[in-house]
């Protein structure tokens, strides 16, 4: 039968607004995949002005019916997932069946002290600008074979076993190198066997079920975290996330193979932002920069710390569409742009003396560029009415086509305010 897999990755820094976008796609989805990353991912959903933030769970919780994955490539904070799942149910918003893989990775308590501690010890001038999450310090244990898993949870013996061992680890680490008094056992494994009681009901072969919806026709949507930039082996290291963000982590965190892939949806914000330290070629500190921030709402969902913002920068972009073969654009955030004068667009950087048209792959060059940019006219109608392309201004329409033209790949989506209902889709 025919499949419909369709795979949505961010194309810059994160915050792109991936959560908006797959809840636009949600009623044509079926199945709804979170395949890497943790809770250090906000992705904000506003349906009818309720505004949601999903820090650990698919965006997709709102639609009922649905089934939503987390899958083995993620770490996962059970508190955070029961803490989620709580609100919802509160709200009367956990519409849609959750199964979460058993080989998905466990953050413990350890992890996120770990990862306090060792942000502190960098410094100002090493820091990488973490949210505190834990994600790195877990992900670590996962590739040294000595993490816990969710399925370790579901068994106490099991549990207090590995447990005891890993522990003894941490705490050696956390007293003699960080000088910081250890961690009780009890106070570990007690929740932690809680939590197991309370995951139960969710665990699942979730690569068998995936397969399953391939097999039948389904309409999977693999929703990535965080963005292109910030992966691990193809971001800007060592600022980047400690996961695979690019198309390729989508099968290894879930089962699938890439012939099951369909499209890549690239998600992209209509100008520039960065959270945490590392390289940003075209942030603007002037009043731009905080004007982008003020009406953009550039305050992260997960830390609340401000975004650094600046203008689009298209060597990055067409980097991104190459690394993730992209399909298609979803453009997000276009009515942020509106009465900021004219626009400019990087078209290339300007390394002693020499023009660079590519993204560099020297990360002490990227910090050391210098943007060259393309002026275009700006508008300064309200467009978040739109609801096609044709109702936009002429310049807002230009500017849709200078994109589209630039990185070869047509825009199908456009985000032209908050909601659910102020988007704009013409070939999705």
């Amino acid at each position: 039968m025919s499949k419909n897999v369709d795979l949505l990755v961010g194309s810059q820094w994160g915050d792109e607004g991936k959560g908006k976008v797959v809840d636009v796609l949600g009623s044509d989805v079926d199945v709804f995949v979170r395949y890497q990353g943790g809770a250090n991912a906000g992705h904000t959903v506003v349906a009818d002005g309720q505004k949601v933030v999903f820090k650990l769970l698919p965006s997709g919780m709102l639609y009922p019916g649905k089934l939503c994955i987390l899958g083995n490539g993620l770490v996962i904070d059970p508190e955070q997932f029961l803490k989620e799942t709580s609100e919802l149910y509160s709200r009367g918003q956990d519409r849609a069946r959750l199964a979460i893989s058993p080989h998905a990775h466990v953050v413990m308590p350890y992890h996120k002290l770990l990862d306090k501690l060792q942000e502190e010890a960098r410094g100002k001038t090493r820091k990488i600008g973490t949210t505190g999450r834990g994600i790195g310090p877990c992900y670590v244990d996962k590739y040294s074979r000595s993490g816990l898993r969710i399925e370790d949870l579901l068994d106490a013996d099991l549990l207090r076993e590995r447990l005891s061992y890993v522990l003894e680890e941490k705490n050696s680490l956390i007293t003699k190198l960080y000088n910081h008094s250890p961690l009780p056992f009890d106070e570990i494994y007690e929740p932690a066997k809680n939590w197991g009681e309370a995951l139960k009901p969710y665990v699942a072969d979730v690569r068998a079920l995936l397969r399953q919806a391939v097999d039948d026709g389904k309409h999977i949507l693999l929703e990535g975290a965080q963005a292109a930039l910030l992966d691990i082996d193809h971001g800007t290291y060592p600022y980047v996330t400690s996961s695979s963000t690019s198309a390729a982590g989508a099968f290894t965190g879930t089962g699938l193979a890439p012939r099951d892939l369909t499209r890549t949806i690239a998600v992209v914000k209509a100008y520039t932002t960065r959270v945490g330290e590392g390289p940003f070629p075209t942030e603007d500190f002037t009043e731009v920069g905080e004007t982008l921030r003020k009406n953009g709402g550039e305050f992260g969902a997960v830390t609340g710390r401000p975004r650094r913002c600046g203008w689009l920068d298209m060597p990055a972009l067409k980097y991104a569409m190459e690394l993730n073969g992209a399909d298609v654009i979803a453009l997000t955030k276009l009515d942020v742009l509106t009465g900021m004068g004219n626009i400019k667009v990087c078209v290339a950087y300007e390394h002693n003396g020499e023009r660079f048209d590519t993204w560099p792959t020297d990360m002490r060059m990227l910090s050391e560029i210098t943007p060259l940019y393309e002026t275009l006219p700006g508008w300064n109608e309200d467009i978040s009415w739109c609801k096609n392309v044709e109702e936009l201004p002429a310049n807002a329409q230009a500017y849709i086509k200078y994109i589209e033209q630039n990185l070869k790949t047509p825009i199908g989506l456009i985000g032209v305010g908050q909601d659910r209902s102020q988007t704009i889709v013409k070939g999705m």
